[in-house]
Order: C-alpha cells, then structure tokens, then sequence
C-alpha cells in the first residue's frame, strides 16, 4: 500500500531519512534494531535506560552487564551511546502502580505500565530534547499510517511466538507517529541470523524473561521485602479447609504450583478431576483473607464469560465500535472472539462466547481487529 506520493503508509516503507534515536537494552533485538535504521540511511544513536537500581549489584539485576553489552554493540555498529537513568520515573509511576495492585489483591502486568510510561513516555521526551525526530526499540509490533483516516495504527509483529502489540497497547496517536519497530517486520530466527552475520557480540545472548526489575529471582522472594505477609485459609470450593497461605498477595488465579496442599481423598469430593487432581488458586476473597482453590482445570470457578475494565486506553484516541471483535486476556493467548457490548469513559465491557480461563484481575484485557491492536484496559471484574 502507497501514498500518492510513491512512499509507503508504514514506518517500514517510509524513504524519509531522520535522527532516530534507538533503546539499546543490551539484548539482540534492539542491536539489530539499530543496525536495520542506519542501513537504512538514518543517523542513528543509542540510549540505555536504566530503570532499576535498587539491588543492581545483585545476582539477579544485570544492567552493569547489559550496559556493557549495549556499548558493545554500538562499538560495532559506530554509533554514539548514551546511559539514562529513569529508576526515579519507574520507581514513581510503575514500581509503586505495581505495589499497591498487588497490596489490594490484584495481579498486575508492569511491562504495560514499563511501556506506556518509561519508554514511550520518559524516553520519548529525552529523545525529542537529543533532537530526535524518531525513536525505535526492538519490540515485536508495526506501526502504519491508515492512508483513509490519517491515524496511526498499531499492529501484531510479524512473528506469531514473538508479537509484543499485548504490551504496547496503551500507546497514543503522538507516541506511535514517533515510533519505529523494524524488527516487527522479521521473524525471531531472521533478527539472530543477521546478528551473526554482521558480528553482533551478542547475537546469540538468551531473551530476557519475567519482570524487568524482578529478573531471574523467585518471585515470592522479591514480593517478601515489600509487602507484608498475613497467613490465612486455604478453603476448597466446599469449605473445607486445606491449609495456610502466607499472604494473597503470593497468589495469582489459575496458580497451580507452591500452594502446598495435597489432594482429598473423600471420593467425588471434587469437580473437574480424579481424587488426585492438581489444585488451582480459583478465588481470593479479601475480607476473609481467605485463598479458595479448586480441583481440576474446567473446574467453573475457572471460567468466565464476561469481564469489565477500567483504566481504558485506545490507539485511535476512542473506542472501536460495539460488536464482534478479538481479545486476550493474557498475553501468549489466542485471540478469542468476543462482543464489546459498552465502552463508556474509561471502562469497557466483553463477552465471550467460549468460557475463558483463569481471568485475572489486575491484568490487561486487549483488543483486535484482525492483526491492528485497538487498546484495552485493566481488568476490574469478572463473571462465569
């Protein structure tokens, strides 16, 4: 698709040369990012954000070496890098989001916050003051310009197993009209093949996973110096008590290791399973205190049909139509076909026909048509 001009409606295709400023974060994507941009014609620098610091020593935060990676890179590539520090913006805006979520019995997802406030946020204004004119990271996702309505569209990346739209959906008009993905456009196994073939030192360096700031440590572990515990009831879905949890913070739906129970051996005691059926966390009920779990993965605490959100944020600036659309609930997820049957302010409400799985507050419901990513909000409630 082409203007009339002979130039194309997406960042891709567009021919124009700018000073594009690049996240360099030390891993694969973004290095290869930077390459496609400069091959390209742009001037290109580097920026690392530094996002946390508050055990950076550790075993387990490794911004020291990703730096050095990062500086690695823009060696080879002869591009200019400079080391940001926003952990004070994070700290404020997400770390302390993600706390209270979690302090109030929600699961939340700080990669959605990450984005929309640190590096499409904080980021994007450093980059503007540098004279920017773009800035690029190493997210699986593509931006175009709808050449009918003029507004900017965010899409699935190319890749199916990497598509990261999940996670940039609370991006607005102005920031995706400064955003490039090039790497949205290539499947995983190609952004490797490249960096080995241009000599990236880190062509081979494992994606990172989980929490930015929580990284590779148990997860129990880094909620422990934060949050305080209050041991409670484990009861099943008849009552019976099963055990203590150490805090419903501790505790997501659909949760099936560390709750330390074993199974029931009355005989039809459970629904969904044998007598030795796995145990899923199904519901925290905050007043009580008390974590309710079940046996069986259909068991119907489960599923749920319908949900609300709050906190809604849409791409094109307002909600899509009421009626058939896509959805995920969790990111790694199909898209599942649902209705949007309100959209009002900031919260939104769905319907699905197929019951959907362990539906968790806190996290983000997000929208579809086709491959274009429309928003989405936080999950508020949810209904069988």
């Amino acid at each position: 698709m082409s203007r009339p001009d002979g130039r194309g409606w997406d960042n891709r295709t567009d021919m124009t040369k700018h000073r594009v400023v690049v996240g360099l974060s030390g891993g694969v994507d973004s290095a290869v990012t930077a390459h496609l941009l400069k091959q390209q014609g742009h001037e290109v620098v580097g920026i690392f954000m530094k996002n946390w610091e508050d055990d950076d020593d550790s075993e387990y935060c490794s911004s020291n070496i990703d730096f050095v990676d990062a500086a690695a890179v823009a060696d080879v590539l002869g591009i200019e890098i400079e080391h940001v520090n926003f952990a004070a913006e994070y700290k404020d805006r997400v770390f302390a989001e993600f706390l209270r979520e979690y302090q109030a019995g929600r699961t939340p997802n700080p990669d959605v916050l990450c984005n929309a406030e640190i590096k499409f946020k904080a980021f994007l204004d450093h980059a503007m003051r540098l004279g920017a004119e773009k800035i690029a990271t190493g997210h699986y996702a593509r931006v175009r310009q709808n050449p009918g309505t003029g507004l900017f569209e965010l899409l699935k990346g190319l890749d199916p197993a990497k598509d990261q739209s999940y996670f940039l959906h609370r991006l607005n008009q102005a920031q995706l009209s400064k955003t490039l993905f090039p790497v949205g456009e290539l499947r995983k196994t190609e952004v490797r093949r490249i960096a080995a073939e241009i000599g990236l030192p880190n062509a081979k360096k494992k994606d990172s996973t989980g929490i930015c700031f929580i990284g590779e440590r148990p997860f129990r572990d880094f909620l422990n110096r934060y949050i305080q515990k209050e041991p409670g009831p484990i009861l099943d879905d008849r009552g019976r008590k099963l055990g203590r949890h150490v805090g419903l913070s501790f505790y997501t739906l659909g949760q099936r290791q560390g709750l330390g129970i074993g199974g029931v051996k009355e005989k039809g005691a459970q629904r969904g399973g044998g007598d030795h059926a796995p145990w899923f966390v199904a519901r925290k009920e905050l007043e009580a205190n008390t974590l309710r779990v079940v046996q069986g993965h259909d068991h119907p605490w489960l599923l749920s049909h319908r949900l609300t959100a709050q906190d809604a944020s849409w791409v094109a600036g307002r909600p899509p139509a009421l009626g058939l659309l896509g959805a995920k609930t969790r990111y790694r997820q199909q898209d599942a076909a649902c209705t949007l049957l309100a959209a009002q302010g900031d919260a939104f409400s769905l319907q699905f026909p197929d019951a959907q799985w362990a539906v968790t507050p806190g996290q983000s419901a997000v929208l579809y048509d086709g491959e274009v990513c429309l928003g989405g909000g936080v999950i508020a409630t949810v209904d069988g």
